[in-house]
């Protein structure tokens, strides 16, 4: 599997971790934090946290984390256009010129707005162009990430050390182009 390829698959994972909980989680969680031990040990390290809240908890019990971290508190609301603009109209216009951006690349949406964590992070593991990856990355995502996570009073929460993983696992990915 080339560079570019497993860290395709590890923005999936992410995704699917970031989405709300089911009963694959668990499962989806220990193996992204075993893809992820293999190019970035600092973000495995930060997942691991996420991954043992997953594995001693109920399902019912995620579910009540997730929806007490991103739809209950504004600072964690999982939209990159939210945390960067605010509800303003240049939420809507980076909205379009994301809905312009899955167009051209022939990338199908699924449910969420087009500026939600999961839609970006799927977004770039289905593509290749690597300006327009690392554009989103280093302009989009890495700087919502910051916004979230710095400054939260929930360190520890399983949640936010997900969100500081993916933010280590993109880091690094901005930097050093493997995995």
């Amino acid at each position: 599997m080339t560079a570019l390829q497993q860290h395709q698959k590890l923005c999936y994972r992410f995704s699917t971790l970031l989405s709300y909980p089911e009963l694959s989680v668990v499962a989806e969680a220990k193996a992204c934090s075993t893809e992820l031990k293999d190019c970035n040990a600092e973000a495995a390290a930060l997942l691991s946290n996420f991954t043992d809240f997953l594995a001693a908890n109920a399902l019912t019990r995620s579910e009540e984390a997730f929806t007490g971290t991103f739809d209950l508190q504004a600072h964690c609301h999982p939209y990159v256009g939210y945390q960067l603009c605010g509800e303003s109209q240049q939420r809507t216009l980076f909205m379009i010129k994301l809905q312009e951006l899955y167009k051209q690349h022939h990338f199908a949406s699924g449910n969420e707005l087009p500026d939600h964590l999961t839609e970006l992070l799927r977004f770039i593991g289905s593509i290749s162009d690597q300006t327009c990856r690392q554009e989103i990355i280093e302009d989009g995502l890495l700087p919502a990430l910051e916004k979230i996570t710095v400054g939260n009073e929930c360190d520890g929460h399983p949640y936010i050390t997900l969100l500081q993983a993916l933010q280590r696992f993109l880091s690094e990915t901005v930097t050093d182009e493997e995995c």
